[in-house]
């Protein structure tokens, strides 16, 4: 979807924030319905069921007949299309939405004339009770049916359209290039290129911590609280801006100069998951696990991975991470001790290397086990096991002890 700022006057703002509301709340009772529905009792009501509850709704409450019927159907029209999702096992079930978290609602059945163009860099877009509001006209506006009005933490208003833009076509140079991702360097290229994805500055770090205590002592509900809570989500959205730019430009790139990109086959969701564990079972490390999360979240693992497939479709192939920063990429040896924090210096034939690089060649070679059995065979050695961790060197030979036995 191509996202643009939207800049409405004050009295539009309300409008647009009366039908968030409009749309949470229907959403809401939504949700609220099928979270009755249990294996054995009859089918939750569907979106036919819910248009008539929501006409008899309206002519009963007069604060939402006054908002945009529109809105509020297509609201329970996103419900339901969420609810399809997650039945066919490709999303989460739907939850509730928050005030100032999930600000956001959907027109439908947009004309050409719906939206036009004032200037070189500001545009209008007709909203239903809001009239004409300008956005910013940053770039090519695409040819819609829909488009979503939102506004972030931030109290940021975007406003998006319903479009998927064309692929990146290919180079066809028929040159592959690997990705490793990590957190000192967010993603390593197999051309020995290392790019870091922006965060904020030292000043902006400070500043953050200074609100962050502010708000520790700020009394709930009050104006301070609030105050500082807007400060530090802009801060937060400046961060997110910057990674989003990041990965849009170097997803971009990527596509373009490469025919096939190689990426480590992780599974985020797992690496960045609590290790606090329970009251029984405390974990352990967690300060360090914590920051650890901090990082990979920082580094736009996904958004990198996400905005590939989008750009270069059939194009990005995922890797096995095995080995694959133990493993060298000139003689492929594969050994623990190969890598010291982000040096990587093979214990076999003396190929040094940065660690990340190093790692990201072996992908775009197919992963660490590729490389080690490819470099054996030309060698016509066997390929090299990776040594075994610690915990297991002294149950060796206790156990082919036993098997000599």
């Amino acid at each position: 979807m191509s996202r643009y700022r939207l800049v409405p006057t004050a009295p539009q703002e309300q409008v647009l924030r009366d039908h968030c509301a409009h749309a949470r709340y229907v959403w809401n009772l939504a949700a609220e319905q099928q979270s009755w529905w249990r294996p054995g009792r009859g089918s939750a009501p569907g979106y036919c069921a819910q248009a008539a509850q929501l006409t008899g709704a309206r002519a009963e409450h007069e604060w939402l007949r006054a908002g945009s019927q529109m809105v509020q159907q297509q609201a329970l029209r996103d419900f339901a299309q969420a609810m399809a999702s997650f039945f066919g096992g490709t999303h989460r079930r739907p939850t509730w939405r928050k005030a100032g978290r999930n600000e956001g609602f959907r027109i439908v059945a947009v004309k050409p004339a719906h939206v036009r163009r004032l200037g070189r860099r500001s545009g209008e877009a007709w909203i239903p009770k809001a009239g004409w509001v300008r956005f910013r006209w940053s770039r090519a506006v695409p040819e819609a049916k829909s488009y979503r009005v939102s506004c972030d933490r931030a109290g940021r208003w975007h406003i998006a359209f319903a479009a998927i833009p064309d692929p990146v076509p290919a180079p066809g140079t028929g040159q592959v290039v690997g990705v490793d991702r990590g957190v000192a360097v967010s993603a390593a290229l197999s051309t020995g290129e290392p790019c870091s994805c922006p965060g904020l500055k030292p000043g902006e770090l400070g500043r953050l911590k200074r609100l962050q205590r502010k708000l520790a002592r700020a009394r709930r509900g009050s104006n301070r609280r609030a105050r500082t809570r807007a400060a530090i989500a802009r801060l937060k959205a400046r961060e997110s801006d910057r990674r989003k730019d990041w990965a849009e430009k170097l997803s971009t790139r990527l596509a373009r100069e490469f025919d096939v990109i190689r990426v480590e086959d992780l599974r985020i969701k797992n690496m960045t998951r609590s290790a606090r564990g329970t009251i029984d079972s405390p974990g352990r490390n967690v300060r360090g696990k914590a920051g650890l999360n901090r990082g990979i979240q920082a580094s736009g693992w996904g958004l990198l991975a996400r905005r590939l497939e989008h750009k270069a479709p059939g194009r990005v192939e995922k890797i096995s991470p095995a080995y694959t920063s133990l493993t060298c990429n000139a003689c492929g040896c594969c050994d623990r001790r190969n890598r010291k924090s982000q040096a990587f210096r093979c214990i076999e034939c003396g190929h040094c290397d940065h660690a990340d690089v190093n790692a990201a060649r072996n992908i775009a070679a197919g992963g660490g086990r590729a490389v080690a059995s490819a470099r054996g065979r030309l060698t016509g050695q066997r390929e090299p096991a990776p040594s075994p961790p610690a915990g297991r060197l002294n149950r060796e030979p206790q156990q082919r002890d036993l098997l000599v036995a």
